[in-house]
């Protein structure tokens, strides 16, 4: 079998959050045959909600299409590392495979930080895969927090 990422598509949801004043992130779920089941891009200005992370609103808008509230064989991709909330939403979700881009030193939590995976509570963890196309993802955040600090100035 052959590997397809569908980072692109995140990357995708990120310049839109962007657009929207939203920090660039975006998340994509796929299922096994390939098929793009959801896609978000952050929404927690837009609709005044801290929970309203590009994962979160993927993983919901996969459980309404599968009709199920797990997601065993399906795929999650993020162009940034997954905060502590997302990691459990996404163990919770019972996440097959979990792609991300760039790491977040700062407030990751799964390589970075709370590392929610490794944690003896954790009722499931998803392969992990990091770094796909993080130049791209630190790119987009990077533009988006240089033109918020020069709006400040």
């Amino acid at each position: 079998m052959v590997f397809r990422s569908y980072m692109g598509i995140a990357l995708q949801e990120a310049k839109a959050a962007a657009s929207r004043g939203e920090v660039p992130v975006g998340a994509v779920v796929v299922g096994a045959n390939g098929q793009v089941v959801a896609a978000a891009g952050n929404r927690t200005r837009e609709y005044n909600d801290p929970t309203a992370h590009a994962e979160v609103l993927a993983l919901r808008s996969a459980c309404k299409a599968v009709g199920a509230e797990r997601l065993g064989d399906y795929d999650l991709y993020v162009t940034l590392e997954p905060c502590a909330m997302c990691a459990g939403a996404i163990s919770n979700a019972r996440i097959r495979r979990l792609y991300y881009g760039a790491d977040d030193p700062k407030s990751g939590g799964t390589k970075h930080g709370a590392k929610v995976f490794s944690h003896p509570q954790c009722h499931h963890k998803p392969e992990i895969y990091d770094g796909l196309e993080a130049t791209k993802a630190e790119a987009l955040l990077k533009a988006f927090f240089e033109s918020r600090r020069k709006d400040i100035a």
